[in-house]
């Protein structure tokens, strides 16, 4: 009986899920500017790319190259960029609006401690922040997530067992 091998796609979305609570958890309970706590989800973020990588390649009964390993790794990080995108645009706009004002403040916070800036600089500087912020958050999204996996599944593909049954030289 041949052994189903579990979709990318399906795995991104167990991981995005489970960061994606992990998140809701820590805003609920106003642990959200916990830096330490927000790289748990990182670790968990890691740790499921690097065991997803691991999985597929005994799912293939080791019959891979790092360049598969490596890709579904990162078709796991694609599908976990995708989803998790498409949550903070929901979690800003929709289920908490008020997550816009709760970063304006602390935002401003910050500005008061520098004594370089006046008070019209911090202004435009909260404008400036409150204009832009859902392209920086998606863009760090994509791009901090990016990075991230991409690295995680270099260390996954790295690290699966490989055996290949068939090299390039075979093929005719």
């Amino acid at each position: 009986m041949e052994t189903k091998v579990v979709q990318p796609w399906m795995k991104g979305l167990i991981i995005s899920l489970i960061t994606i609570t992990y998140s809701i958890a820590l805003y609920l309970t106003g642990q959200w500017q916990n830096k330490a706590l927000g790289y748990i989800s990182y670790a968990v973020i890691m740790g499921g790319i690097i065991w997803s990588c691991i999985d597929y390649a005994k799912q293939m009964n080791g019959d891979v190259t790092y360049g598969n390993v490596f890709a579904h790794g990162f078709k796991i990080t694609a599908t976990l960029i995708v989803i998790t995108v498409i949550y903070t645009v929901l979690a800003v706009k929709v289920i908490f609006p008020e997550m816009t004002d709760k970063i304006l403040e602390v935002t401003a916070k910050e500005l008061e401690k520098n004594p370089q800036l006046s008070d019209a600089d911090q202004k435009k500087a909260l404008e400036f922040t409150g204009k832009f912020m859902m392209p920086f958050m998606i863009g760090a999204t994509i791009l901090g997530y990016g990075i991230f996996g991409a690295i995680s599944s270099a260390i996954g593909a790295g690290v699966a067992k490989k055996n290949p049954q068939a090299t390039p030289f075979d093929q005719q």
